[in-house]
């Protein structure tokens, strides 16, 4: 199923709470449709913001390594820009592309990936993205949620894993919030239907001494400690 929320001529500017929009369309089409991933992906790799749902909450994605993307999307949600994004991938494997994966790190993958779980780890030499704010760090997760997956092993590199609403908002799960809140910055949005989690991922910080958990939310912190076999702050 498919809905046009909107259709702008190639060029054409439509103002809409006071805002310019250059997109040649908005569209929802239903996580099923067999034009899905073909068409995130190509709105993705022409820089546009596509929104998707998760396991946990409906999230905006652009191409991890188009900084003008990126951008973009801190500016849709209002988010400032000293504030890292989260990075989707698709499989545990592809973490050691981007990240410094620790013992630790592996042990949670292999009990909460696919799921709720962001892991924050050090960035890898060489990985760059407008999505981590200059720092040396960067979160990452792999969710359960096969369209998605599908998509960023379409694209080749991860995808910005951030929810899909305005900073201080409400994180949306269902499409219907996610237009209300993002429709007009967006290009496309898979409907999945709610979001079954409903609250967003639990973040992890693996980068000091000791774990330290950054925002409690999907996976709970006595089954961490359980993996790490020991207490987490």
């Amino acid at each position: 199923m498919r809905w046009v929320l909107g259709m702008i001529a190639e060029g054409e500017c439509r103002v809409l709470g006071g805002r310019s929009n250059f997109w040649e369309m908005a569209l929802v089409l239903a996580a099923d449709d067999p034009e899905c991933v073909s068409s995130a992906v190509r709105l993705l790799r022409a820089g546009r913001l596509v929104c998707y749902p998760t396991d946990t909450v409906y999230g905006v994605g652009a191409v991890a390594g188009d900084d003008e993307a990126v951008r973009r999307l801190y500016e849709a949600k209002g988010r400032p820009g000293e504030q890292p994004l989260p990075l989707l991938i698709a499989d545990a494997g592809d973490a050691d592309e981007v990240a410094e994966v620790t013992p630790d790190a592996r042990a949670l993958m292999g009990r909460f990936w696919p799921g709720g779980l962001t892991i924050v780890l050090r960035r890898r030499v060489g990985f760059q993205s407008a999505a981590l704010s200059g720092q040396d760090s960067v979160g990452l997760r792999v969710p359960d949620c096969e369209v998605v997956r599908d998509i960023i092993r379409a694209l080749g590199e991860p995808l910005t894993g951030t929810s899909a609403n305005r900073s201080g908002q409400r994180a949306a799960v269902t499409a219907g919030e996610v237009v209300s809140q993002l429709g007009d910055a967006i290009s496309l949005v898979i409907d999945g239907g709610a979001a079954p989690g409903g609250v967003e991922s639990t973040a992890i910080d693996l980068t000091g001494e000791a774990p330290r958990i950054l925002r409690q939310g999907a996976a709970g912190r006595s089954e961490l400690e359980k993996v790490l076999c020991r207490a987490i702050s």
